[in-house]
């Protein structure tokens, strides 16, 4: 359960993120900026909504930012991030409209009924994107079979909705109403739950629910608008209590913190340490990005970090009481306070505030820290202190830092899947208990956490999406480096023959059925290797799998074609039965697209073997290198019948 809560806080992240765009669109085009309308609509658009059937229907409103909601969450459950995930997404979020307005025309799940749709869409790209129908239902099949079961559940899920959300939202009207009629203490509250969830990465479940769902604002022009976020955007004065709190602890009491920490640590590390501590520091304010800081100081004492939540709340509790009213379309930093200056309340106030929180932050952590002899940066015993490894294999900082992250984990064999949100690596492991924290940390780590048996994240900080591109890169490789000091590394020295020999054992065959020699293959193009030396397959049932790990370097219009290059370069055509192009895709279904990183194993293409037997000449599939050395033959070792994912049945010699 808390690793399905945690996926939806890491799907969430990816239609946060465009809401930044959308705000600074919003707000550079209203009369107080640049006074460009088509620039202030292009934001609202983001935010907007529009009436599907106001004659007959009026209270059925279709939610651009719900929507926005279903795409980019259907896109963060789906295992590959596949694009047929999104678009089932859309569809199945407005069946649910449609369908609960059927039952009840009040209904208006708002995002939640994006996040709804999207989790569904992503949860059924999974079980269903490789499913295989019937051969005159095949077109079907596949990816395309995704927004059709999503579009059936739907309404299925409408229905329930349509009887049970009024009582949902009566639930979710009352809880607000707590909240905003508790005064101080509720939005208190919210900042002190806010922080608590920061370690699960939960934390932006509940963001979601009042930033764009609490709440609702009529502008002059009639249009209503949800959420403390978007109706602060569009001019509700009253907005802004669930995000004015954060300034003065983003903007200042955390990076005061950063400055406690670099006093307090020892002489001789403080100057290599305040470069660190100063960036995150600049982070903050800046951008709004406060985990790495937070993470810090997390863990080794959860007591000061809880004083920090307390410290959050005070901050919600006091903005409240001072009638201050600011928001962000990101985070609270100093790009959104400018950019939201124009019309916010009391803004100046804010900044004086800020400067009290910086003062109380720095005198809070600089003596808690002396006096519970905290290891934070710059204070750790000689003997945990280790300087990053220096010749690490890798071209870049990030793939030195993946390298780092991959030994730590416990090698490849530990690793099952890689994700990340916006600050942090969400991974999944055989073992948490076989992750090495100290040399993650070593490699650039904020912090580590094992959620569970099975689960562990890295914080990094705002450029995590390189460090998780360089680890999937790592990961995909049959012998990913290793740091040179690691406990792991093996020593061992290869020649060009023994690694052209590892290369051949990694090489597994893409079908199941008879081997050839190329030069059996009835078709002269191939039998006399115009195109390459290779090897023909007769398959036995038309499943086709990749023989790698690499990338799909191309597929075909037609689809009987696939080409594919492992990670060593080595160029590979499989061919699908012969003169199939003029089939023009009939009984061809391809599961990969052009530039899909695929991992040897993985189903690449399903041909239908009963469907086009008759209309060709040939079934039997040559796989074809197409960049072979000069010199450089194949020789099929093994005869007779090969099932997919053999090894050693072909050498290059």
């Amino acid at each position: 359960m808390l690793s399905f809560l945690q996926k939806i806080g890491k799907s969430l992240m990816l239609p946060i993120a465009v809401l930044p765009a959308a705000g600074l669109l919003l707000r550079l085009g209203q009369p107080d900026l640049l006074d460009i309308k088509f620039i202030a609509e292009a934001g609202n658009a983001f935010f907007g909504s529009m009436t599907l059937d106001p004659a007959n229907d009026p209270g059925a409103v279709f939610s651009n930012l719900a929507l926005l909601f279903a795409i980019g969450v259907a896109i963060g459950f789906a295992k590959d991030n596949n694009g047929a995930a999104a678009l089932a997404g859309a569809i199945g979020y407005m069946v649910l409209v449609f369908t609960t307005h059927a039952i009840d025309p009040s209904v208006n799940m708002g995002v939640l009924g994006g996040i709804i749709s999207g989790i569904a869409a992503g949860l059924l790209y999974n079980r269903f994107h490789d499913i295989q129908l019937p051969t005159w239902l095949s077109f079907f099949g596949g990816r395309r079979f995704i927004p059709i079961i999503t579009a059936v559940v739907s309404v299925i899920i409408g229905i329930v909705f349509g009887y049970v959300w009024p009582y949902v939202q009566n639930g979710i009207d009352s809880l607000a109403h707590w909240i905003t009629t508790s005064g101080a203490f509720g939005y208190g509250a919210f900042g002190f739950l806010n922080r608590l969830l920061i370690p699960l990465g939960l934390h932006h479940i509940i963001n979601t629910l009042v930033w764009f769902d609490f709440g609702t604002f009529t502008d002059a022009a009639g249009a209503v608008y949800h959420g403390d976020i978007t109706r602060f955007l569009h001019g509700d004065k009253t907005a802004g209590v669930f995000t004015t709190g954060f300034f003065p602890i983003m903007m200042f009491g955390l990076p005061a913190a950063c400055i406690a920490m670099i006093m307090a640590s020892k002489k001789e590390r403080r100057k290599k340490v305040a470069g660190l501590l100063l960036g995150m520091a600049l982070t903050s304010f800046v951008t709004g990005v406060t985990e790495p800081i937070e993470f810090s100081f997390m863990f080794i004492s959860p007591l000061l970090y809880g004083i920090h939540a307390l410290l959050t709340a005070s901050s919600f509790a006091i903005t409240y009481l001072l009638g201050i009213h600011t928001s962000f379309s990101f985070s609270a930093s100093l790009i959104d306070y400018i950019l939201n200056f124009g019309i916010a309340q009391k803004p100046l106030l804010l900044i004086l505030v800020g400067i009290v929180y910086a003062v109380v932050y720095f005198v809070v952590f600089y003596f808690f820290i002396k006096w519970r002899d905290l290891k934070t940066p710059g204070r750790e015993d000689e003997e945990e202190v280790t300087d990053e490894v220096e010749n690490v294999t890798g071209d870049d900082k990030y793939t030195r830092m993946a390298t780092g992250f991959l030994a730590g984990l416990g090698g490849k064999e530990n690793l099952t899947n890689i994700d990340n949100c916006a600050t942090r690596l969400r991974l999944d492991v055989k073992n948490s208990g076989d992750v090495n924290d100290s040399m993650i940390k070593r490699y650039g780590a904020r912090g580590v956490m094992k959620t569970s048996k099975t689960s562990v994240q890295i914080i990094v900080g705002p450029d995590v999406e390189f460090a998780a591109n360089a680890l999937k890169k790592l990961y995909a490789m049959d012998q990913p480096p290793v740091p040179a000091t690691s406990p792991i590394q093996e020593k061992a020295v290869e020649t060009e023959d023994q690694k052209a020999h590892v290369n051949m054992q990694q090489f597994s065959s893409p079908l199941s059925g008879q081997i050839m020699e190329i030069e059996k293959v009835p078709d002269q193009v191939f039998s006399q290797k115009m195109m390459g030396d290779g090897f023909g397959i007769d398959p036995q049932d038309g499943e086709v799998y990749s023989p790698f790990n690499g990338i799909v370097k191309s597929v075909f219009p037609t689809k009987h074609a696939i080409g594919l290059e492992s990670e060593d370069g080595l160029e590979v055509l499989i061919h699908m039965g012969l003169d199939t192009v003029n089939l023009k895709g009939e009984g061809f279904t391809v599961y990969v697209n052009e530039g899909d990183q695929i991992s040897i194993g993985q189903k690449l293409a399903d041909i239908d073997i009963e469907a086009i037997k008759n209309k060709v000449p040939s079934l039997i599939t040559p796989v074809v290198f197409t960049n072979l050395k000069d010199g450089q033959q194949v020789k099929v070792v093994k005869s007779g019948f090969i099932h997919h994912g053999d090894k050693e049945f072909f050498e290059i010699r």
